[in-house]
């Protein structure tokens, strides 16, 4: 490996930054162009076999249909929702809670989300978050950037431990040198030391998640355009941060992996709504979106949020009957996961589709679509016809709208993820060369030296951002991290940070990653707008690894001076944020010539 060949590996990734975040294509022209230079590449520079790339391309376009088949699921669910008229009596549950959009925002991406992603994973936080927050009445952006930005602390746990148990045991596991540099520890107290160090990581960087979404909300989409507005929020969403981190490290430190995420959301969830009811640290002056007739036209998708029963002047149904389906998506995804046969035989030989060894390769792609959150959110919006007495035709008009939106967000889609499953797969046929992701991560480790804990987290986001998947950013990543660990002088226990490190910086990659930008927006009706949220998730992903980075290096190192730095940086994030004002939205020439269909919120109550 040379550094030309470190510049090369970088390509398809300048590919994708310069062609959607920069100059703002969609993800369709961005994600074809960095497939055809990760091809060519991968053929003619790496050597990889043509099968291997072949094999790869299918794998992609197999994982991106699974990944359709959750974004059909969740639009449907919401469409199902909208025509039986439950929508309006979800908003007015909300409402009752607390008609400010900061606690709103907090609940269902913040403590809702983290629930799914901890029984789910695998993005299904924005097949299910988004769809909700539209209905409350939020601009499709907003819906779209808030339930990545939560993305990050609750991954690191998700799909019942995933990312650590697959992800991080697989990449350090059956190593020879890993085993013996543990004697006479065993792998999987190993494994338990590395998760105990994800969890206090995650907790300290990821308590101000839910003021740095309150200040990005009033910042874009309020109409002062004012993250100081946001700010305003500190005590509530700080006492949110608290109610779902200090739960999940404990449980992490008692339970390990599996339910961190899961129980920690659960847990904060029953306290903040009753908080937030009784009016507990709730700021005095509300704040809400303005008139949606002044809303920028960037701000819309083309899913309507529509209640479906705009006539009606109040809910036909109850809150927790309208709610309903969303439980039963909730009770569902933890039964799935969690206990043990039902999970082996939606996930055995019977119900899973697969090509052993595609091309004579190492590559099988396969699809478990019983096991998938797809089926589920599709199994609730059947329920819906039965729970709502829906009448005839109102289940076939969702279908229809579902399948179109799903329609429209294939080609990004069937484009982005085999480009990542070549990227990943690009290693040479005789060994001589890394793959891609490899050569990049060596070339960093070369130039950070013993600096490396503050770079060690940019390596998981950029696994994530490539791959799509914390799982697989760990899968990739983490022995060369240990590896890297040793070679710049750590011990066993300062290791496990850097491995930690790793698996903090996967999650908060999460939040620019094109899997999870491209679903999230499908299903809010948002196409070709990738590069506009991840202009915007850019900043707190940002923030989210220079802090883990810190961290890291106080924790390993013990010098005070790296505890006093993250203070620092967290207080440089918050009056930067604070210190850019934005244009009033009244100011603004984009608007929408004609108001949408659908009424404000306030409107609609």
């Amino acid at each position: 490996m040379n550094f030309g060949h470190t510049l090369l590996a970088l390509a398809p990734i300048a590919v994708v930054f310069l062609l959607m975040v920069v100059l703002g294509r969609s993800a369709k022209l961005s994600m074809s162009s960095a497939y055809i230079v990760t091809a060519l590449l991968a053929l003619f520079v790496w050597q990889a076999p043509g099968a291997m790339i072949a094999a790869a391309t299918i794998n992609g376009v197999v994982t991106a249909i699974t990944l359709l088949f959750i974004v059909f699921g969740a639009v449907l669910l919401l469409n199902t929702l909208k025509e039986s008229g439950a929508l309006l009596a979800i908003r007015q549950g909300f409402m009752d809670i607390s008609p400010d959009r900061r606690v709103q925002v907090i609940i269902v991406a913040w403590l809702f989300g983290s629930l799914i992603e901890g029984s789910s994973g695998f993005g299904t936080p924005s097949a299910v978050g988004a769809p909700l927050l539209l209905a409350l009445g939020f601009p499709a952006m907003a819906a779209v950037m808030a339930v990545l930005v939560i993305q990050s602390t609750p991954v690191s746990f998700g799909a019942v431990g995933t990312p650590m148990l697959v992800g991080v045991r697989s990449g350090i596991d059956n190593k020879a040198d890993v085993a013996q540099l543990l004697t006479p520890m065993q792998p999987m107290d190993y494994l338990l030391q590395i998760v105990d160090n994800v969890a206090l990581i995650h907790a300290l960087v990821g308590v101000v998640i839910p003021l740095l979404l309150c200040g990005m909300l009033t910042r874009f989409f309020g109409s002062n355009q004012s993250f100081t507005e946001g700010l305003k929020a500190w005590k509530f969403a700080l006492f949110a941060g608290v109610a779902f981190t200090l739960p999940y490290y404990l449980i992490a430190r008692v339970l390990g992996p599996e339910f961190p995420s899961m129980v920690g959301a659960l847990v904060g969830l029953v306290i903040v709504i009753s908080a937030a009811k009784k009016g507990f640290l709730v700021p005095k002056q509300s704040f809400d979106f303005p008139p949606r007739s002044d809303w920028d036209k960037k701000w819309m998708g083309t899913v309507s949020s529509d209640s479906g029963d705009e006539a009606a002047s109040t809910p036909k149904f109850s809150v927790l009957r309208a709610f309903s389906p969303y439980v039963l998506v909730v009770a569902l995804l933890i039964l799935t996961r969690t206990v043990a046969p039902l999970k082996a035989f939606l996930t055995g030989p019977l119900t899973t589709l697969k090509i052993p060894s595609l091309f004579g390769t190492s590559i099988s792609p396969s699809a478990q679509f019983l096991y998938s959150p797809g089926f589920i959110l599709l199994l609730a919006s059947l329920a819906c016809i039965f729970i709502f007495r829906m009448k005839q035709g109102q289940y076939g008009r969702a279908v229809k709208s579902s399948a179109h939106t799903m329609v429209e967000a294939a080609p990004a889609l069937l484009l982005a993820v085999p480009m990542v499953q070549v990227f990943i797969n690009s290693a040479s046929a005789d060994g001589s060369m890394l793959s891609m992701p490899l050569v990049l991560a060596q070339g960093a480790a070369a130039v950070a030296g013993s600096a490396w804990p503050n770079v060690s987290p940019w390596v998981g986001s950029l696994g994530a951002f490539i791959a799509g998947s914390n799982t697989v950013s760990n899968m990739m990543f983490s022995y060369f991290q240990f590896s890297t660990a040793q070679q710049i002088g750590l011990n066993i226990d300062q290791s496990a940070i850097v491995v930690a490190l790793q698996a903090v910086g996967g999650a908060a990659g999460n939040m620019i990653c094109v899997h999870n930008v491209v679903a999230a927006g499908a299903v809010v009706g948002m196409m070709n707008r990738e590069g506009e949220v991840i202009r915007k998730t850019l900043l707190p992903m940002a923030y989210y690894c220079i802090q883990a980075g810190l961290i890291g290096q106080a924790l390993i190192t013990g010098n005070m001076l790296w505890w006093a730095a993250a203070l620092v940086w967290l207080v440089l994030v918050l009056f930067g944020f604070s210190a850019a004002k934005g244009t009033p939205l009244k100011a603004s020439k984009d608007k929408p010539q004609v108001p949408t269909s659908g009424e404000s919120l306030a409107a609609a109550r």
